[in-house]
């Protein structure tokens, strides 16, 4: 029986995880940070705020893109016609300090690529970027009209708020349970602490078959009053970075195009195979995530693209690059003609309706307590 379950473990379709052994010992002492920061918070010698409005939190165990943006933009979704939803996030890489709401001129350097990629997809949604989440969430709720439900992006480690639903997101390609502590691995909380979500979901999921499912969940071993979920990512049609620049693409308009991808997110690998279905003529130029395009990049993405002696070419970015390339002035207008990005957006692959009546329970429970504790 063992050998069998081994033989289906390596059929699973992820890499194996690469640990650092060598750098263990560090692991170690991080472990220990981090065990005695939780119990700081446990012992209530660190103090949470909780707060009577239903603040939803977005989170990983892990650095690295686990999907929380398209996960983020699914709550929305999900809930903006029935509440005021605000997001708050920390604005990774931005230029500004403190407290910021969006407004319609503000840019990804004013609150981060990610916080503007959603502003400019929902521009009804109250989004506001605060590295301190208390002084964000109790700015927001000072509004005249503020949020009913607020979104907490990547917001897990941050334990001086309480929040009332957590959702860790755990990337199929990388699962946590085989991986270890920074810096050996790339786990920011020993995955004892996923028993602190209300809902686990896999992310970047490719198509499972029954057996998968099965040796996964035994492998997470989520408490019975855990909702464990599986997702995909949906790649749509292509739109202009520039829009009075070009039109919008299909997908099957791609075919035998000769593509020029240009990412600064930190996994590229399942656009580049998403791409590959269609073409077998593609460049690509990695950069880190979140990177900040500079003038050299800009002239090197245009050289490598002048390169491609086809006449039918085109330069693709992600989502979140787009929100740092547009508000570029150094890109020629022939250039714009060419350039596109590719949506994304979250396909559950099991239990959505499940999925959608918890967070609507949640928030419909939650909000109401809020009136009644009002009155």
């Amino acid at each position: 029986m063992l050998i069998l379950k081994l033989l289906i473990r390596l059929m699973i379709k992820h890499q194996p995880v690469h640990i650092n052994k060598w750098l263990l010992p560090f692991s170690w002492l991080y472990g220990m940070i981090v065990y005695f920061r939780n119990k700081f918070f446990d012992w209530r010698i660190l103090k949470q705020e909780k707060f009577d409005i239903p603040i939803i939190c977005i989170g990983n165990i892990t650095v690295g893109g686990t999907g929380k943006t398209p996960h983020t933009e699914y709550l929305i979704r999900l809930l903006q016609n029935k509440y005021r939803v605000g997001v708050l996030s920390r604005g990774y890489k931005r230029k500004t300090k403190g407290f910021v709401l969006a407004t319609d001129d503000t840019t990804s350097k004013d609150i981060g690529d990610e916080s503007f990629q959603i502003k400019n997809k929902f521009p009804g949604v109250i989004l506001a970027v605060d590295g301190n989440r208390r002084r964000g969430i109790n700015k927001l709720l000072a509004l005249d009209n503020p949020p009913e439900v607020i979104l907490l992006d990547d917001a897990f480690q941050h334990r001086y708020v309480k929040p009332s639903y957590t959702i860790i997101l755990s990337d199929f390609n990388r699962p946590v349970y085989e991986d270890t502590l920074l810096p050996a691995g790339r786990l920011r909380e020993p995955f004892s602490q996923i028993s602190e979500a209300n809902m686990i979901i896999v992310t970047k999921c490719p198509e499972l078959q029954p057996i998968d499912y099965r040796i996964i969940s035994h492998d997470i071993n989520a408490f019975p009053y855990q909702g464990l979920y599986f997702t995909s990512l949906d790649y749509k049609g292509l739109q202009p970075v520039f829009s009075e620049s070009n039109a919008g693409k299909t997908l099957s308009e791609l075919k035998n195009k000769h593509i020029l991808l240009a990412t600064g997110i930190a996994s590229p690998e399942m656009i580049i195979k998403k791409l590959s279905e269609f073409t077998d003529k593609m460049d690509t130029i990695t950069y880190p995530d979140h990177y900040t395009f500079k003038e050299k990049d800009i002239k090197h993405i245009t050289s490598k693209f002048n390169e491609i002696s086809s006449d039918d070419k085109i330069i693709l970015v992600t989502e979140k690059d787009a929100a740092r390339l547009i508000i570029r002035t150094d890109i020629s207008d022939e250039i714009k003609k060419y350039l596109y990005y590719l949506p994304i957006e979250v396909v559950f692959m099991d239990k959505e309706d499940d999925f959608k009546d918890k967070i609507i329970k949640h928030v419909r429970e939650n909000t109401r307590n809020r009136s009644i504790h009002k009155k």
